[in-house]
């Protein structure tokens, strides 16, 4: 079992003999710094595997557990695997699909060296089946969320009247992505939190002593362990913020780093917590009228679609996937991306919030820290090593392809109809992060021009000829028409300021 399959009713537990069968466990340092993995992270992938393995040594099953600080450890998987092979010697091996493409040729080709048998089973906890998507996206010439969406819809049957979309139809986006306008959010219950226990905080030290280095703090470490506290994150999710989850899900404000999000990710992809039923739970909330069904459609397409969707993009293209740079982009990562050091006010609130947490929601990722890369040109190979380091819900198949896909376009279009390219304007009407900040939005040029909208127009004139061939970005590339040679040869010279680290501090 590794630790994002800890999940009791696994298909790996099928046919499981507790008289001769061993459930193997390991935690290994490489998993920490194959990417320099924040120390919340961490801290919550070895607790949790702790607290399953509780749970197993509790129905009476035989679990064969190597601990981080066991002076034998080789701290690699397939190192441990060779040396429970040694000490056990099965007959086969038998896991489910883990979540990560490396991680799954690493142990196939210890067993190969064993002559062991693998039976590497389906991950039933998803929706969707890799056999079928696969077969799905063969018989499509392009592939988009959207269509894969109303797919997950109909034939699981959720949020359907008489077979028809709940409310006349499939997509209540229109009524969601408000502001908060110039009105600080106020009222908003915070997430349900697990303060840690003795597994927890004997795994905060071990943490702190082995991995000094590592990105992150441990200060506000609160999140499900279990799959009990998981189920009740999800219950207060559902009763307390559900409800303006919808209109608010974009939205971004300054020392808040929750508001109205459900904060379920982490559960959900280490397998404490099922989607089916955190789907379940929304959908009864709609019909229960306890919320709206906007926020409730908003919700499932996260769980429902893109969730499934990513995954089955992931395996059904590793691993050519994780070698896109459809936009040949070549800047290096800045540095200011591991301390939060930088003068830009969104960026440093963002990254501060993520080295205190482990977390930022989904827009913050997207339109701040991924928004920045994009326009900054950065090697696509370096920006996913970041978010798959520093944040505590990271696993690669959820989280290679939203970057390469969605956040960087380096797949040239495989998942996104377009680049997610915007100015500063975009960061201003959704947060409160320009009240403070000494770059103004509406500059591209000049020492006071944010550096998003000056990197916004050089994107698009260093762009422009691939950036043809897409249809949603004729009218963004019809603006650039309008530029004078002056201008654009001041927003040059700007974008190359800000690449050498130029900026004014005030």
């Amino acid at each position: 079992m590794l630790g994002d399959q800890l999940d009791l009713t696994s298909s790996a537990f099928d046919g499981f003999d507790p008289v001769q069968d061993v459930v193997w466990m390991a935690e290994v340092e490489q998993e920490s710094r194959h990417v320099p993995s924040h120390k919340a992270r961490t801290v919550l992938f070895l607790s949790a595997m702790r607290h399953f393995a509780q749970a197993l040594r509790q129905r009476g099953w035989t679990c064969d557990y190597t601990s981080l600080d066991d002076p034998e450890n080789t701290h690699s998987l397939a190192g441990e695997l060779r040396r429970a092979i040694a000490r056990r010697r099965p007959q086969s091996i038998v896991l489910v699909q883990p979540g990560d493409w490396r991680v799954q040729q690493e142990l196939t080709v210890v067993a190969r060296e064993h002559s062991l048998a693998m039976d590497c089973r389906e991950d039933r906890h998803f929706y969707c089946s890799l056999a079928w998507f696969r077969q799905y996206a063969a018989s499509r010439k392009q592939l988009r969320l959207e269509y894969f969406y109303r797919e997950m819809r109909r034939q699981f049957g959720v949020l359907l009247d008489d077979g028809k979309p709940a409310g006349g139809q499939w997509n209540f986006d229109a009524d969601n992505r408000e502001s908060f306008g110039k009105q600080a959010p106020h009222g908003i219950a915070p997430p349900r939190a697990f303060p840690p226990d003795a597994i927890t905080t004997e795994v905060i030290k071990l943490v702190e002593e082995r991995l000094p280095g590592n990105p992150g703090h441990l200060n506000h470490f609160d999140f499900a362990v279990t799959a009990e506290q998981a189920g009740q994150a999800l219950d207060d999710f559902v009763a307390n913020r559900l409800a303006d989850f919808g209109r608010y899900q974009d939205a971004m404000w300054t020392q808040e780093p929750y508001l109205y999000h459900s904060r379920l990710s982490a559960a959900m992809n280490l397998k404490l917590l099922s989607p089916r039923r955190v789907v379940e739970a929304a959908e009864t909330a709609y019909r229960e009228r306890r919320a709206p069904l906007a926020a409730v459609e908003g919700f499932v397409r996260q769980v429902l679609g893109w969730r499934e969707y990513v995954r089955c993009v992931y395996w059904n293209e590793m691993p050519a996937y994780a070698e896109g740079n459809a936009l040949n982009a070549g800047t290096p990562l800045p540095e200011f991306y591991w301390t939060g050091e930088t003068p830009m006010n969104c960026l440093r609130e963002t990254i501060g919030q993520t080295l205190d947490y482990g977390y930022a929601h989904h827009i913050q990722r997207l339109m701040i820290t991924g928004l920045y890369a994009l326009l900054l040109g950065v090697r696509p190979r370096e920006i996913h090593e970041w978010y798959l380091a520093v944040y505590v819900d990271a696993v690669e198949w959820v989280e290679l392809p939203n970057v390469f896909g969605m956040s960087q376009f380096a797949d040239g279009g495989r998942m996104a109809s377009k680049p997610y390219a915007a100015t500063g304007k975009y960061i201003q009407r959704m947060s409160n992060y320009c009240a403070g900040c000494q770059f103004d939005p509406a500059q591209s040029t000049g020492d006071q021009a944010c550096p998003f909208t000056t990197l916004y127009w050089e994107f698009l004139l260093r762009n422009e000829q691939r950036l043809r061939a897409i249809p949603r970005m004729e009218l963004q590339l019809r603006n650039i028409t309008r530029l004078t040679p002056d201008t654009r040869q001041k927003i040059l010279d700007r974008a190359a300021a800000i690449r050498r680290n130029q900026l004014p501090v005030t």
